[in-house]
């Protein structure tokens, strides 16, 4: 039987590399969790999700109970089986939701009431419909439903935001139910107010959790206010418990805050990036679309493992997009996520060989370089 846990087993600093043990098998610490929003990471089968070096997918309980609807993933064997990913799953509670489509729902004290940006049918989600549809997909990693605060927001505007997150993280415990090897993660709210992550911290570790995440961060707030109010918020979490930073982010975003204490993350910048011609390299990001690239015989990168760097040539990627061919995407989104994981397999090896402050510097001068 497996019991959800973090094990840490190594630390530099405030950073942490570690395994999750999980009832779909482990996953090594740092993490970055490539989105599947509606059952798929676009462009990409999950052999080649696999293929990059991904342990771990992200789902989305808003779209994914819209289209094809939880009760009928349940039906067909779970998200898990549906997908092809026997691997551990982590699904979005639907609280990003409240947010990016503030103009299709209607906020009260219960939940939310959704306009469907799809057919404008009309869907209630509270904290225990939230954690009821995360259970029928079979999620592995849960989260509980917030309300993430926008930027700007005033300090009452964020108060009042953080307290009706609170009140749905406790509905969302008490929803839950505990299998081995699942768990459920709340997520500490509050905007870039110290005192409002700090009390959001303290009712979060009150009610207790698994895991905790840190929301209603890169929502326009900028790298230098995110990682100010990463700096405040990481001290209150759990030692002992797994860190996710919400929607996190370019690679340097994942580095300044494995460098602070957080242990997994998930962003759609690799795969949106791969779908529009942008590839990332260790001297920083290439646009395919430009001329430069239309008689470059070289791959990508020389020393990535992909398809698109062991097998084709800047100039065929080029021509692809130029072309508007469905296996350019394909192609630069696998380059993309396989860049992301080797990312954070390095940042992993140079915590526990003691040497990130010199990894990360020699990271932040590669991207200082003109991408050639």
């Amino acid at each position: 039987m497996t019991i959800f846990r973090h094990e840490t087993i190594g630390t530099d600093g405030a950073a942490r590399a570690g395994v999750l043990h999980t009832a779909h098998g482990t996953v090594e610490t740092p993490v970055f969790m490539p989105v599947g929003t509606a059952g798929t990471v676009k462009a990409m089968t999950a052999d080649a999700v696999r293929a990059t070096g991904a342990s771990i997918v992200l789902g989305n309980t808003y779209h994914l109970m819209l289209r094809p609807g939880a009760d009928r993933v349940a039906r067909l064997g779970g998200l898990h089986r549906m997908m092809d990913w026997p691997g551990p799953i982590l699904t979005d509670s639907g609280g990003f939701q409240v947010m990016s489509l503030a103009k299709l729902r209607t906020l009260d004290a219960d939940g939310v009431t959704f306009q469907s940006h799809l057919d404008g049918s009309r869907h209630r989600l509270t904290p225990a419909d939230s954690i009821a549809i995360q259970h029928k997909l079979d999620a592995t990693i849960s989260m509980a439903l917030d309300e993430c605060t926008p930027f700007p927001a005033t300090e009452q505007q964020a108060r009042e935001s953080m307290e009706l997150s609170m009140r749905w993280a406790a509905r969302s415990k008490d929803a839950f139910v505990p299998r081995p090897g699942y768990a459920l993660f709340g997520i500490v709210q509050g905007g870039v107010f110290p005192d409002l992550r700090r009390r959001s911290a303290e009712v979060l570790r009150a009610i207790g959790f698994d895991g905790y995440a840190v929301g209603g961060l890169a929502v326009g707030e900028g790298q230098a206010m995110m990682l100010d109010t990463l700096d405040l918020t990481v001290p209150h979490l759990p030692a002992e418990a797994p860190r996710y930073l919400m929607g996190v982010g370019t690679p340097d975003d994942l580095m300044c805050a494995v460098q602070r204490g957080i242990d997994m993350f998930d962003c759609v910048i690799p795969t949106r990036a791969g779908r529009t011609a942008r590839a990332y390299v260790p001297s920083g990001t290439l646009n395919l679309r430009n001329a430069r690239f239309a008689d470059e015989d070289a791959p990508l990168d020389p020393d990535c493992p992909c398809p698109a760097c062991a097998r084709h040539s800047r100039a065929y990627l080029h021509h692809l997009f130029r072309a508007d061919e469905m296996l350019g995407p394909m192609l630069l989104t696998w380059h993309n996520l396989t860049y992301y994981q080797a990312l954070m397999r390095g940042l992993r090896a140079a915590i526990l060989a003691g040497r990130l402050v010199q990894h990360a510097a020699a990271l932040r001068a590669g991207w200082g370089r003109r991408a050639e």
